[in-house]
């Protein structure tokens, strides 16, 4: 028997301030829906984020809101939120991205 599907509705962010942490990114993102994951992925030469993330929404409704809105600021700064067009293919446990 086939497993359930456990789609992810996904949104590429960019342009991220280096002062917003995870936490911010998977708060300011609830209000459009359920968040499943959020990976912000680091450097670690610098310690710093990268500037970019992916927010996975448990729903198409929760990624379409997201996608209605322009502009995202989140601590003065004009986020880039688009449809994420590949599937992220990160780390194979996603423990590290879904919880915070």
């Amino acid at each position: 028997m086939a497993a359930p599907s456990k789609k992810v509705f996904e949104v590429f962010v960019s342009k991220i301030p280096w002062t917003v942490a995870k936490k911010e990114m998977r708060d300011y993102f609830t209000q459009f829906g359920s968040v499943k994951k959020c990976f912000l992925p680091f450097d670690k030469e610098t310690g710093f984020h990268r500037g970019f993330c992916w927010i996975g929404f448990t729903t198409e409704e929760g990624l379409n809101n997201a996608l209605q809105k322009d502009p995202h600021v989140l601590e003065g700064a004009k986020l880039q939120v688009q449809r994420n067009r590949r599937p992220f293919a990160g780390q194979k446990s996603n423990k590290d991205s879904e919880h915070d």
